[in-house]
């Protein structure tokens, strides 16, 4: 199951490891992605930290890193096809895969429903 930041960060726990990226709605704001500077494996990540970021042709932002611990996989292909990102953000476009150091903060994330209720209240 996916869980939503209200930064636009989703995450999905597989055991002790996070797979985590920005949201379907993310990418759409942010426009043609062009690029996304991946984080460093073995970087240490606190949940709300900067974890890397993306720069589309309107913007760059932030991506914060919805729990923490530390990156053990960054997603390459991202490097030559940053645009897989729009066409897959919440699937192949995932950015890193995080070893969480506190499962408990992923009870505190947004389950789908709620994250789609935020997006059309920010609106």
């Amino acid at each position: 199951m996916k869980k939503y930041l209200k930064t636009h960060e989703w995450a999905e726990i597989n055991g002790k490891i996070a797979t985590v990226g920005i949201s379907d709605h993310a990418q759409n704001q942010l426009g043609d992605v062009v690029y996304v500077n991946l984080p460093d494996v073995g970087k240490k990540v606190k949940a709300g930290e900067i974890l890397c970021s993306v720069e589309s042709v309107k913007s760059a932002s932030d991506v914060y890193a919805p729990l923490s611990g530390k990156v053990v996989e960054v997603n390459k292909t991202l490097e030559a096809s940053p645009e897989l990102v729009n066409k897959s953000a919440e699937g192949d476009g995932w950015i890193a895969k995080i070893e969480v150091s506190n499962p408990n903060e992923f009870n505190s994330l947004l389950d789908k429903s709620a994250y789609d209720k935020f997006i059309e209240e920010s609106n």
